[in-house]
């Protein structure tokens, strides 16, 4: 994946993707990210950053079912892609990397 990165937003965004699976959609992604760090992400930075991480082909999205709660209209659900998951593996393995050069650190 040479000459590919991603910023710390976009690896939390597309992590949160592949935890959530088919419950992956702005709201509830905010709301996780919230519960499981403990973090304010505001709801239009979520989706600014989803759709430049499908523009760069790492997720894809589809309408979901409409739904009573949302008053008939659909969710958007955003799933990775291979490539996503490609290079959320790459980030992995160089953040594993460099933990390991940290003096101490397998001790």
């Amino acid at each position: 994946m040479k000459g590919h990165n991603i910023g710390e937003f976009e690896e939390l965004l597309m992590l949160m993707t592949g935890v959530l699976q088919r419950e992956a959609y702005g709201v509830n992604i905010q709301r996780e990210i919230k519960s499981k760090l403990d973090r304010d992400v505001s709801l239009s930075a979520i989706h600014i950053t989803l759709y430049r991480l499908e523009d760069k082909g790492y997720i894809s999205s589809y309408l979901g079912e409409a739904t009573s709660v949302r008053g008939g209209r659909k969710k958007r659900i955003f799933e990775l892609t291979q490539a996503g998951w490609a290079i959320l593996q790459a980030v992995q393995e160089k953040r594993t990397k460099l933990w390991q050069l940290i003096p101490g650190f397998n001790s």
